[in-house]
């Protein structure tokens, strides 16, 4: 429920705030509040709240879609490494990605967008191929542990397909690994893709964007704190909002249930309570540690 709470609104405004932003109609003065503007004016006079409506789509675009298709190429390279009995078609598949995971992610950005000027997509293929190597070494070593079990062995036995066994199988055993992976993974592309938003990368320096919003705006934070404060809260929500909600995700059955229904005190009660000897028992009046164990009479069995 909090991953719901902090989550929903920078959801739904990146959702469903273009539908509502309306005309743009005339600018005010820069970095003025009031003046029919809920959340005051931006660094050239524009509403602040139709920008904060129009700056969500681009940033849960970019980070979903890059997010997806990092675990789209990841996903086949490290179970192929992990199921494989060919140490060189491991080697070729997971040096490479060695060699790319040396560069760091935003230098790697910004090299690419030194030598061409890359546009949403261009971006999302950008953030994707940074996070690959990552990605694809997570479920290499993941699923490893579960092709080392004697039941993938027992599988290979009975003849059954590679796509059973890595999909059937393995991936089943490592699902709730690769979920939390997921979740701190999608936190550090919104992270990269807002950072990059920040230097400019992928967007227009005037864009309706949440990370463009937070830094040209910044000069006037003293003036008109909620040009910078609001976009830069929504994508601390996104982030933190994802986290909770994929570790509830990962929470066992048993202990979401118990946070559910918790045992009441009467519950608690009846499970500890002990047996009591029934009157005339020889063990009436001996020590504890000295009594035989009775057996519970068939009123107090079908009360526990």
């Amino acid at each position: 429920m909090l991953g719901l709470i902090v989550l929903a609104p920078p959801l739904l405004l990146a959702l469903f705030g273009p539908l509502f932003a309306g005309d743009p109609g005339e600018r005010g003065v820069s970095f003025t509040a009031g003046d029919g503007h809920w959340l005051g004016t931006d660094f050239v006079g524009r509403d602040v709240w139709r920008q904060v409506l129009l700056g969500g789509h681009s940033v849960v675009l970019v980070a979903l879609s890059a997010t997806l298709l990092s675990y789209v190429v990841a996903l086949p390279i490290g179970l192929t490494a992990a199921l494989t009995r060919r140490g060189w078609l491991e080697e070729v598949l997971m040096r490479p990605l060695d060699v790319l995971l040396a560069v760091p992610s935003l230098l790697l950005v910004l090299l690419v967008a030194a030598v061409y000027s890359p546009g949403t997509w261009g971006l999302v293929l950008l953030v994707a191929l940074v996070n690959i190597p990552d990605a694809a070494r997570m479920v290499r070593a993941s699923a490893a542990e579960a092709a080392s079990r004697p039941a993938v062995e027992a599988l290979r036995m009975q003849g059954e397909s590679w796509w059973r066994i890595a999909v059937g199988y393995v991936g089943r055993a490592t699902r709730r690994t690769l979920v939390a992976d997921a979740g701190v993974r999608l936190t550090g592309v919104l992270y990269l893709v807002a950072t990059a938003a920040f230097l400019g990368v992928g967007v227009a320096p005037d864009a309706a964007d949440w990370a463009v919003m937070v830094d040209r705006n910044r000069t006037g934070l003293f003036l008109q704190p909620w040009a910078v404060v609001v976009p830069a809260l929504l994508i601390v929500g996104l982030s933190m909002g994802t986290n909770l909600l994929f570790d509830a995700a990962l929470a066992p059955r048993a202990d979401r249930r118990a946070r559910t229904h918790p045992p009441t005190r009467r519950r608690l009660a009846r499970l500890v309570r002990p047996v009591r000897p029934r009157a005339g028992a020889p063990d009436e009046g001996r020590p504890v540690s000295a009594q035989r164990s009775t057996r519970p009479t068939p009123g107090e069995e079908k009360r526990r």
